[in-house]
């Protein structure tokens, strides 16, 4: 009996086996919820049963002239200049949309060989059409669905009577801004040009970027209501098939009306919606497009945007910057690893604060600890509130820097910082103290060179503040323990985010917290899977 008893007094309470359960199976229920909500968006669709037959063009001249004014209705900016030419009055007409197309081509290089300088010898035309216009780009087309798209996309469609196609003919006049400086990745030493929202601008600068005979571009469409381009591009012998495919099945499989911006489709394709970071790296800068693609990564570009997209992303490419590379590797690998240090300020400095202020005063050092008390005399608030108040200003102010004009925006940054700040501890409504673990940690978060990471990391300082203030020092372990969890599951396109560290890949360590020397670094990463894993020789 004395054993039984002992046993007894050896085992915990019932009521803690109800809570070790519960808090086993909360995790499981928001796994399998999650993985429920984004098993829908991964069912496949079958789209072959809501395909139609798309209509075509017949032998009559007015009858698809009527079909193409009928799609586009009653709109004035559509042009349909009908005429005959040649001895043999062939009747003919062209389509266009004012405003998207150079009129000079289509008086010079169109309207005026066929009306003025068609020679007599010339019959029928439309065996010869194709060398009689001197226009750069000309196809033949029979969908109507095909042509609409054409002409609202600048290009000028001939119809001639008794054919059933049309001549596509390269007419558009592209105005779009100048290749300018990116704002948002603005560097020391490098390019000085970035992307703008022109395709085929920015299509041509990856071309510049060196002769290259195995860069592929794939072209999509997107967009139901409003159909825009989308270029998927690649080095064939580098890049992996099998993430090319994934990449061009999840594009493929976005059913949307209108992709206004290249963050539409980073959502779209990403595998996690749920979590904070990013899993897609966009920029504007061609030269590190080219270099991500040479490790054998894939870039998306969309119409209408200066943001190229890059996959498979993981966290270690958000804290690389295409300047290290252009400087001597020392120097880039101090500044790369100081970015990191201040990754880890941006996030954990005001919980560690928070925890050791509120709960482990013993683990400051005394001298220390007496300033930070003598600071804090006087404030009414305790110290999450304190922090808050300090750590909500800034984002404010920060977010009012960026709508601003820039000149503006910088003022109300500088001064908006100093007279709250100096206001706020003069009021005594925060401590010295905390003003300047909030400046040290918001001067961190700026120094990142990526902004869609350190929006993600502004959201999980405030979450370990919380964790911070409600179990100290332990909270912040919970907390990073599940972040670091988190970041483990977490994959983009397959590959694992947290790689080169997990899975430990040794080769890969050579660019990872610092940059070695180029000539040490002859294999690309060996997590991207490449068919060519040799760099140099």
């Amino acid at each position: 009996m004395h054993i039984v008893e002992s046993i007894k007094n050896f085992l915990p309470e019932a009521n803690i086996y109800v809570y070790t359960i519960i808090t086993l199976l909360v995790p499981l229920a928001l796994s399998k919820i999650t993985g429920y909500l984004q098993g829908d968006k991964e069912k496949p669709v079958n789209k072959q049963q809501d395909k139609e037959v798309p209509a075509i063009l017949s032998n009559d001249l007015s009858a698809n002239i009527d079909e193409i004014n009928k799609n586009f209705g009653t709109n004035k900016d559509i042009i349909t200049r009908k005429f005959t030419f040649g001895k043999e009055q062939t009747r003919a007409a062209i389509i266009f949309a004012k405003g998207l197309v150079d009129t000079a081509i289509i008086n010079s290089n169109i309207l005026e060989p066929l009306l003025v300088n068609l020679p007599d010898h010339v019959n029928p035309p439309t065996i010869q059409i194709k060398n009689l216009l001197p226009i750069s780009e000309i196809s033949e087309e029979n969908r109507i669905d095909v042509i609409n798209t054409s002409i609202l996309r600048g290009q000028t469609v001939l119809f001639l009577q008794d054919i059933d196609y049309a001549f596509v003919l390269k007419t558009s006049n592209a105005k779009g801004r100048n290749l300018e400086e990116p704002v948002s990745e603005l560097q020391v030493r490098g390019p000085r040009i970035g992307f703008n929202e022109n395709l085929i601008d920015n299509v041509t600068l990856l071309r510049k970027a060196g002769v290259n005979t195995e860069l592929r571009f794939i072209s999509l469409q997107l967009g139901k209501r409003f159909n825009k381009e989308l270029v998927i591009t690649y080095v064939e012998g580098i890049a992996n098939p099998e993430i090319i495919e994934n990449v061009k099945q999840k594009i493929e499989s976005i059913d949307i009306d209108n992709i206004p911006e290249s963050g539409y489709v980073e959502e779209l394709i990403e595998e996690n919606n749920f979590s904070l970071f990013p899993q897609v790296q966009s920029t504007e800068r061609p030269d590190r497009v080219v270099a991500a693609l040479t490790e054998g990564r894939i870039a998306i570009i969309l119409d209408g945007t200066p943001f190229a997209l890059i996959v498979p992303a993981t966290i270690n490419m958000f804290l690389q910057s295409p300047e290290d590379y252009y400087e001597r590797w020392i120097a880039g690998s101090l500044v790369r690893f100081l970015r990191y240090v201040a990754a880890f300020i941006a996030v954990f400095t005001p919980a560690l604060y928070i925890s050791f202020v509120s709960f482990h005063q013993g683990l400051i050092p005394t001298k220390l600890a007496l300033s930070i008390i003598s600071s804090r005399e006087g404030v009414p608030f305790p110290i999450l509130i304190e922090a808050l108040l300090m750590e909500v200003s800034i984002e404010i102010l920060r977010e009012a820097g960026l709508r601003l004009p820039k000149p503006i925006g910088q003022t109300i940054g500088i001064v908006g910082g100093l007279v709250i700040g100096d206001a706020a501890v003069q009021a005594g409504i925060v401590s010295p103290v905390t003003v300047i673990v909030v400046a040290l940690t918001a001067i961190s978060s700026f120094s990142l060179p990526q902004y869609n990471l350190s929006i993600s990391l502004r959201v999980l300082r405030f979450i370990a503040m919380f964790f911070a203030a409600t179990l100290g020092l332990y909270g912040v372990i919970v907390f990073f323990i599940f972040f670091s969890i988190h970041l483990v599951r977490l994959k983009s396109f397959g590959v694992p985010y947290l790689s080169p560290a997990v899975p430990y890949q040794t080769n890969d360590w050579k660019d990872f917290l610092i940059r070695l020397p180029i000539s040490a670094m002859k294999k690309r990463p060996k997590i991207f899977k490449p068919t060519d894993t040799i760099r140099k020789g």
